[in-house]
């Protein structure tokens, strides 16, 4: 049995990758190490119930900490899904994305080489390409060219993970994701923002004029590539991850309305972000062609599948825009 390292597993990516790890994969044991910030939920993974599982309540910019994590487990695999990954956060705090982004990433690439782990794959996002402009889309050799200080710290994030490749040989891989959606999303995206805000017949606030571009993907179409990258990618390689959902965001505000049935009177225009990126689109035809990847779900059937969660696990969700999360908001869309 190997042993995958999974970081941010508390979060939205992570939880969706353990639980499908759980489910499909019982030649993989996982350890989870999570700092357990605002966007993690310790509930999201039943320690008890899921088998061949390890938590770790550890920062990964906690060098010393982390550092016993692998002194105490023999990890074969890193799957670092852990970041800070909200723009709007970004622009508030570019020093906490620095801190966990980059120098986390470090500590545990050290680490992996110290400890002679056999896979290392970096998370990435579409977002380190920057803006496109109406047509053309994303290959893996885009120039990097970030636009926020949280895409900027997942571009360095994936030159430092590059850099141990060139230099010291240690066996990395990097996927690069388009916008996801599915279970267990924080609040503050897009689409759990408008479901949980038409729930509860709150205004739902849209950036600028609306228009901006964004390929989605459901969240477990996004696990089985990463899935198929740590098994069969080559080393050193970048794989672009893609949906095929190209959708403004108008667009799809006012597709969760009409599936929930609520007025889009509920829209309510705000101040752009600044340095808003108008759009982004992917290539993925390298692991498509290298690992017979393609994502098996479509944008309607995902956002079908989204909204009945959201439905059905309500107290997840209450008990997050009961706390802290209601000040975020406040500051962030309220005051605009």
């Amino acid at each position: 049995m190997k042993t995958c390292l999974v970081t941010g597993g508390l979060g939205f990516i992570g939880t969706n990758f353990i639980k499908y790890i759980a489910a499909h994969r019982k030649d993989i044991a996982i350890t989870n190490v999570d700092s357990v910030t605002y966007a993690a939920n310790p509930c999201n993974i039943d320690e008890k119930s899921t088998p061949h599982y390890k938590f770790y309540k550890v920062d990964i910019a906690n060098n010393d900490e982390l550092g016993d994590v692998f002194r105490e487990n023999k990890i074969d695999y890193v799957v670092n899904f852990a970041a800070e990954s909200h723009v709007d956060r970004s622009i508030l705090n570019p020093s906490l994305f620095v801190k966990t982004n980059i120098e986390g990433t470090l500590n545990l690439l050290k680490l992996s080489l110290e400890y002679k782990i056999e896979k290392f794959l970096q998370i990435s996002t579409d977002e380190v390409y920057g803006s496109l402009g109406e047509d053309g889309l994303f290959t893996e050799i885009t120039p990097l060219s970030p636009r926020s200080p949280y895409s900027a710290s997942k571009a360095s994030a994936d030159m430092l993970v590059m850099s141990f490749f060139h230099t010291f040989g240690l066996p990395v891989l990097i996927t690069r994701c388009s916008n996801n959606y599915g279970p267990y999303q924080f609040p503050e995206k897009l689409i759990p923002l408008t479901i949980i805000n038409a729930l509860t017949g709150k205004d739902i606030p849209l950036y600028g004029d609306g228009k901006n571009i964004r390929d989605w993907i459901y969240v477990a179409d996004h696990i089985r590539g990463v899935l198929d990258v740590l098994e069969q990618g080559r080393f050193g390689e970048i794989y672009n991850i893609g949906g095929c959902g190209e959708m403004q965001n108008i667009d799809i505000i006012s597709l969760i309305l009409k599936k929930l049935n609520k007025p889009l009177s509920l829209i309510k225009y705000v101040k752009d972000r600044a340095g808003h990126d108008r759009r982004y689109a992917m290539d993925f035809s390298k692991i498509t062609k290298e690992l017979g990847f393609t994502p098996e779900l479509n944008l309607n059937d995902g956002l079908d599948s989204t909204i009945s969660w959201y439905l059905e696990n309500e107290d997840w969700w209450k008990k997050i825009i009961s706390g802290d999360y209601r000040n975020y908001y406040k500051t962030m869309y309220e005051m605009r």
